[in-house]
């Protein structure tokens, strides 16, 4: 194939991939859910047709899903397939992963969303390992304030790969490098798996849910291990799913399997999973250096237009620091977020409000810069 057919086919699945999404204009909002496909929705629809249906082998067909999703997620992490499980949301692969790990301290930036702070406070409570939480609430978590807080008896490391708060893109290569190969790195994904490229295999446990930017619906995420990660994090919260010969009920504990899947607890929705298959797959088909560059480019404009109003955002300006999350500061006497936030609304614009002093605007690569206009205008009779 030619470099210009190369590159029609390209834009084609990219212009596919645009095509396959409905959201309203004024969605802003991807941090915090993102509207799923139409693809997406006609899986979700013929694999409740199956159900329904209930023919002689609809069981297997609908839970096959799940080596079909794990497959489409092990391509674009870099893990291999036997180091990909599948768990309903990222809060439970974390807590799979924080009671996992026995002994040792567990550095935690103080500024991780709940979902990745809670695991280590309770893997903590119960004396599995310590948990140390490190930095101020806002600062992100870099390189430079995880060595500042290494010690000897530092074991693992957790850390957002993009902050929920402003958008802050890790550097897992400079964490990776400055713990050292001896240590675990935890890395929750759900900010960024699928909208920018990472190093996602320097982590040793990686946990991704699907409904925010992969835009998969609810129910379906998964987690992956590298060698060392399956080797040391132990899946004390594994199931009956998770063992050798699962279907033979003879009443006795069973060998854990030797692979990620040991972490499975009992069978997902093969609503969700069919879904989150065909989701990564879209993802795939238009690619992420396309959709994070589209990204980009809109995140660009978004910058502009706020600027014209005097706003000056609270997340990073450089594109190899951010991802599709832009923090608007509101302050003033009291903070004016959440009246801003509501005539964000009345104008049919869709975002995040944080607080009484922030809002998050969240945009994706079907975002029509259109809108920036409005919500400049919005946000401008508030600073």
């Amino acid at each position: 194939m030619s470099d210009v057919a190369a590159g029609a086919r390209a834009a084609s699945a990219f212009d596919a991939y645009l095509g396959s999404f409905g959201e309203e204009q004024g969605y802003l909002n991807f941090a915090s859910y993102g509207p799923p496909s139409h693809a997406v929705a006609e899986t979700t629809a013929g694999l409740l047709a199956t159900a329904i249906a209930g023919a002689p082998g609809a069981s297997e067909r609908m839970h096959g899903e799940d080596l079909r999703a794990r497959g489409a997620f092990a391509r674009l992490s870099g893990f291999g397939v036997d180091a990909v499980s599948l768990v309903p949301h990222t809060s439970l692969g974390l807590f799979q992963v924080a009671f996992g790990i026995t002994g040792g301290t567990v550095l935690v930036g103080r500024s991780e969303f709940p979902s990745n702070l809670y695991p280590w406070l309770r893997a903590n409570q119960v004396g599995l390992s310590d948990a140390r939480l490190i930095g101020a609430v806002g600062e992100p978590v870099t390189p430079e304030v995880i060595a500042r807080a290494l010690a000897p008896e530092v074991t693992a490391v957790t850390v957002s790969a993009v902050d929920f708060r402003t958008g802050f893109r890790a550097d897992l290569a400079g964490i990776r490098d400055v713990i050292g190969p001896d240590r675990l790195l935890v890395v929750d994904g759900i900010q960024g798996f699928g909208v920018i490229e990472q190093p996602w295999a320097l982590a040793d446990a990686l946990v991704v849910g699907g409904q925010k930017w992969l835009r998969a619906g609810w129910g379906a995420g998964a987690l992956a291990f590298s060698e060392a990660g399956l080797e040391r994090i132990r899946p004390v919260l594994g199931g009956w799913t998770g063992v050798e010969q699962p279907s033979h009920y003879d009443g006795t504990e069973h060998p854990l399997r030797g692979d990620a899947l040991a972490f499975g607890i009992s069978n997902l929705s093969p609503f969700a999973t069919g879904s989150f298959a065909t989701a990564l797959e879209l993802v795939e088909s238009a690619t992420v250096a396309s959709i994070e560059a589209r990204i980009a480019d809109i995140v660009d404009l978004l910058i502009a237009a706020l600027a014209e109003v005097g706003i000056v955002p609270a997340s990073p300006r450089e594109r190899e620091l951010r991802a599709g999350i832009v923090a608007v500061p509101l302050g003033g006497a009291g903070g004016r977020a959440a009246a801003a936030h509501a005539a964000l609304a009345a104008h049919g614009v869709t975002t995040t409000l944080h607080g009484a002093d922030r809002i998050r605007i969240a945009v994706h690569a079907t975002t029509d810069p259109a809108v920036f206009t409005t919500v400049a205008e919005t946000l401008g009779e508030f600073v």
